[in-house]
């Protein structure tokens, strides 16, 4: 009888412990959540200083952490068995504080981290005939995405799209794309560590990257800022254009960012930052720190 009573006791303890953490945990997630009166007045503040918005960012914003990156991380032998067909017969050069890599008409540099290759005849190694005629038949970002994704899919499948930019001439015809990559953690891109593509008619004509390898989260949480402080930060910083001409926020995210990227071994700390794209600047966000609601040029 007496361990009945016992049992209903520990039973009616723990639904209420339960209905105790379910509060809490709602409090908590109240307290990372933008709310509709915010978005609101955040729409107005926008409005008033001549810049619109397509749709709202992400509603909720709870603590986040630090993420290490080491410095520019490459594997040389790797890199040139991706580039060139035969590695063994690449020329090589020390120049600029960095190393220069010479194969027929193809040519690679790797200085203070950052990886630039060009070759006047498009990329061709492991590409197949279907994707590359795709593109001599018609430059669109679809054909182009082919050849795109056949790389990265081949050699850093960790990286997704991120965005593309079409290049045009003084006639207004397509003449190039360029498509950016961007490495995927946990389900955050981080925008430092980048492989972008310029994609002509004739194939892939550049690559650049740069990147580090990610080590993983450290130390505790941290409190952002929230997007709503974000978009104030942000109309501060464009009062001076807004002020000749409207401008249109076409959207907005939060990504890891390592500001000051080295070739050293490291680890940097990769931050949380806001990314602001707008219509007049398609290709390149403007950035708000999320620890300090800061923004960088």
């Amino acid at each position: 009888m007496e361990w009945e009573r016992a049992k209903n006791y520990l039973i009616v303890f723990f639904l209420l412990l339960n209905i105790a953490l379910g509060f809490l945990l709602f409090a908590e997630n109240r307290r990372y959540t933008m709310a509709g009166e915010q978005e609101r007045l955040i729409r107005r503040v926008l409005s008033q200083n001549n810049i619109s918005i397509y749709r709202m960012p992400m509603r909720h914003f709870p603590p986040m952490r630090p993420l290490n990156v080491t410095g520019s991380y490459y594997d040389e032998e790797v890199l040139l068995q991706i580039f060139f067909p035969t590695p063994e017969a690449v020329e090589r050069e020390e120049r600029f504080g960095g190393q220069i890599f010479l194969y027929n008409d193809s040519r690679m540099e790797i200085i203070n981290g950052f990886i630039s290759f060009q070759t006047l005849n498009g990329f061709r190694q492991n590409y197949d005939n279907a994707a590359m005629d795709a593109v001599y038949r018609e430059l669109s970002i679809n054909n182009a995405s082919l050849l795109t994704d056949m790389f990265i899919h081949t050699h850093f499948p960790d990286f997704v799209p991120d965005s593309f930019a079409p290049l045009l001439d003084s006639d207004d015809i397509l003449v190039g794309i360029r498509i950016i990559y961007r490495q995927e953690y946990r389900g955050m891109l981080i925008h430092s560590n980048f492989i972008e593509f310029l994609v002509t008619p004739i194939g892939i004509q550049e690559i650049e990257m740069e990147f580090g390898q990610v080590l993983g989260h450290t130390g505790s949480p941290r409190v952002i800022f929230s997007p709503y402080e974000a978009l104030l930060a942000f109309t501060q910083r464009v009062s001076h254009i807004t002020q000749d001409r409207p401008m249109f926020i076409e959207h907005m995210d939060l990504v890891y960012f390592l500001e000051y990227f080295s070739d050293q071994p490291g680890p940097y700390h990769a931050v949380p930052f806001y990314r602001i794209f707008t219509r007049c600047e398609e290709d390149r966000p403007f950035l708000i720190n999320a620890f300090t609601n800061m923004s960088i040029d």
